[in-house]
């Protein structure tokens, strides 16, 4: 018989399953947003809403970080994770922020196609986080957000490029190069995301 010393206080794993939750809603949103764009429909407050949601999950977390003895898993991978988690969300909101900003007066398709990455990524990540808890059976959710992430890359580069080919004002490009970046670095967050849960099954994987 194998005996265990990890806790089984599941307050942690449910906090980073409402994260992840919490980030798939916020990039569904974005998604909803840039589709409908200019025509906002109250998504912008919404997005708003899930990044302050996104906060007070992260602060719960860390509340609970510095109050626990004993962690079901390692504690830097819980601040790592939680704040990687919270990141995913900030990035969704300043993308969301900057079309009001910069007065974007139509999307392109390239910002349509990068947020439905960005909401598959965080469809796999919300799913690796709920089952979490068994440290079984994760490896297929990081290893398709890397597969994403690396198609996020070259739709990014063919945004730009794109931006430097049609004659565009070169404001209009500023704010667009800005706009693509953020989404990258969104896409880019959940792959980290992915790695942190990589390194916690191989160090508690049975």
């Amino acid at each position: 018989m194998r005996f265990s010393l990890t806790p089984r206080d599941g307050g942690f794993f449910d906090l980073f399953f409402e994260a992840g939750q919490n980030s798939l809603r916020s990039a569904g949103l974005l998604h909803r947003l840039i589709e409908s764009w200019p025509d906002d429909q109250g998504l912008g407050r919404e997005i708003l809403l899930t990044e302050q949601e996104g906060d007070r999950i992260t602060h719960e977390i860390i509340q609970r970080l510095n109050s626990t003895f004993v962690t079901p898993i390692d504690r830097e991978d819980i601040y790592a994770l939680a704040t990687q988690l919270d990141d995913v969300v900030d990035y969704i909101e300043e993308a969301a922020d900057l079309f009001g900003l910069y007065q974007v007066e139509a999307p392109m398709s390239q910002a349509l196609e990068l947020t439905g990455i960005l909401v598959s990524c965080c469809e796999q990540l919300a799913e690796g986080l709920q089952k979490l808890r068994s440290f079984n059976d994760l490896e297929r959710f990081w290893i398709e957000i890397h597969r994403l992430e690396n198609e996020g890359d070259r739709v990014s580069r063919e945004a730009v490029a794109s931006l430097f080919s049609n004659g565009i004002d070169p404001m209009v490009v500023i704010r667009w190069k800005d706009i693509f970046a953020v989404l990258e670095k969104a896409i880019d967050s959940t792959e980290a995301a992915a790695h942190i849960l990589e390194g916690i099954v191989i160090k508690n994987g049975r």
